[in-house]
This record gives C-alpha cells, structure tokens and sequence, in this order.
C-alpha cells in the first residue's frame, strides 16, 4: 500500500509530463434539463473530502453561502456550489470537498463525487469564446481522449466562484502599494498568460499600474507560440528574445500546456533561457512551491495580492539586470 507521502510525490511528478488529476464530481441537475452534468477541480487544490457535517448558518447569510462548519479546530466558510452555478442538486449536499485557493481555505457543498483521472492537459480545451456559464468555466476536459463520443467535464473558474461569492472589500491594484514605475529597456515587454479571465484582469491592471508594457495570453500553449513569434522577429531584426521579452509571468494550471510545461520549455531553449520566469499560481504549498524550483522558475508568487506581485517582478528584474 503506498503512504500518503508517495502518493503526493507520484502526483507532483506528473507535472514533468503535462499531466494532472482531476477530481470528477457533480452538482446536479443543470438549470435547463435533467442532466446531471460532470465537473473538475484539480486534486492538487483538494485538501480531503468529507461526508457532510452539521452546518452552522451565520446570521444575515445569503446563497450560495451556507455557512461554516468546523474541521479540526479551523472554522471553514462553506459554499453552496450547485447553487453558485445554477444547479440543483437532486439528492441533497453529501459531500464537502475543503480546497486551498491562494493562502486560503474553504469548502464546497457537492451532490455526489465520482473518480479521479489522469489527464494530459492537451485533453483540456479553453471554454473561453465557447461555452456560457458567465465566466465560470475556464476549460472543457476531453476525459476519453479527443474521439467524438468522449465525456466531457466543466473545469470550473473557482478563482472568479470566490471572488463572486466573498468579494474583497479592498482595492484588487492600489497604486500606493505597488510603488514607483518599473523601467524595462527600450522595445521589451512582459509576456503573461493565465485562463481565468479574471485573473488576467487583475494581473492587466497590476502591469498596467507598474507601468509595464505586457502581451496577455490565455493559455500555455499561446504563450509558448507567441514567444516563438517574437524570437522569429526578433531574429529579423539582428536582435534576440531577451531583447523583446524582459519576463514571463505564468500561470499553472492552464488547457492544453501547464506553466510547468511552459516553464520547462524556456529554460530548455537556448533561445529564451536567459528570459527569468515568474510562476503565478492560486496553487500553493511546499510540494508545489519544490516543483516550481525544480522546472527552473526565477520565482513563485501566491495570487492574488497586487503589492507582492509587483514586488517579485520588481526583485526579478533587478537581479536580472545585474
């Protein structure tokens, strides 16, 4: 029987491979038909799963809020998910499943959970321009294979779910913590890629309040060939990639190439190994934080608080520059 330590070792490799585990549940019936569709959520951002505990509700909370429960001593908000994305769940909550998003904790009230896959993140498809939802969903995994009559499997936009569930009562950019314009070298930019739409609207105005020039893609996949592009043309003109691009700032779980992938990809170029990597991720931890390192990233920052962002881009860039 393997430990827990082994399988979380055997789980963090699959990042050398551009693959992952999706844990499969459902909500329940969708808003339109009977059909209880499947959805994903990353193993790596599951931290247990338990059979539904007795609720606390807190005065004055509205839906999909259900409350807070306790989990050894930490008291835990917990949100109605089926209810955040229009189901409804036809046999009842009877599973919560206690995530880790960015630093913090909370729990998701789902009707049933069915397996874990192993996935190549070239079975996941960005839902972006089709598929509704409002935003919710970031990509659509082909859990069969790309054949016609594969499954499919809504992975959903938890980050955009949270901040419309709990939204911050602060500024996401204040422009008196981010400091003082950053200066790159003539003709450079920051090449980005995240496919939550709304992390890319704060790290847009993050850039933007640091004065960066940038290009913003959606996936690892955009931005690997983007920055091909850009060396192609750089080329042309007598130039090299480092001379285009000052920094890559990357997301890691992303359809069709991981920032691992992403990540690996440069540092292995002759052509961009020089370019530093930041890796921004809602995925945090030690072991993630370990495999960060272990691809050859200049740095890893927690999303999304704006000042440390800017403050580790800025720390990047200087060490670069000396």
């Amino acid at each position: 029987m393997k430990t827990v330590q082994q399988e979380i070792d055997e789980r963090s490799n699959l990042t050398s491979s551009n693959m992952f585990e999706l844990l499969l549940f459902r909500l329940g019936e969708s808003a339109h038909s009977s059909v209880r569709e499947l959805y994903g959520i990353n193993v790596f951002k599951v931290r247990e799963l338990l059979e539904m505990p007795k609720i606390t509700e807190v005065a004055g909370i509205k839906s999909p809020m259900l409350g807070v429960t306790n989990v050894r001593g930490q008291i835990v908000p917990v949100i109605d998910l089926a209810a955040a994305v229009g189901c409804k769940p036809v046999n009842g909550h009877r599973i919560l499943m206690i995530t880790e998003y960015a630093r913090s904790t909370q729990a998701f009230a789902v009707e049933d959970v069915d397996e874990i896959v192993r996935l190549d993140w070239s079975q996941v498809l960005s839902a972006e321009g089709s598929a509704g939802g409002a935003g919710m969903v970031t990509s659509i995994a082909r859990l069969d294979g790309d054949r016609d009559s594969s499954r499919l499997a809504q992975v959903l936009d938890v980050e955009q779910i949270l901040r419309d569930v709990m939204p911050s009562s602060q500024p996401d950019v204040d422009a008196a913590t981010i400091g003082a314009p950053v200066m790159l070298p003539p003709g450079t930019q920051i090449l980005a890629a995240d496919d939550s739409n709304l992390a890319r609207r704060l790290i847009e105005e993050g850039l933007s309040a640091m004065g960066l020039p940038f290009t913003m893609t959606k996936t690892g996949k955009e931005a690997w060939e983007t920055l091909q592009k850009i060396a192609d043309a750089a080329i042309a003109e007598g130039l090299t990639a480092k001379d285009k691009i000052a920094l890559v700032l990357t997301d890691l779980e992303m359809p069709e190439m991981d920032g691992f992938t992403l990540t690996r990809n440069i540092k292995n170029d002759p052509r961009f190994k020089a370019i530093p990597v930041v890796i921004h991720s809602s995925l945090t931890g030690s072991t993630n934080e370990e495999h960060v390192r272990s691809v050859g990233a200049d740095a890893y920052v927690a999303k999304f608080v704006a000042a440390e962002l800017a403050e580790t881009i800025r720390k990047v860039l200087s060490t670069v520059a000396r």
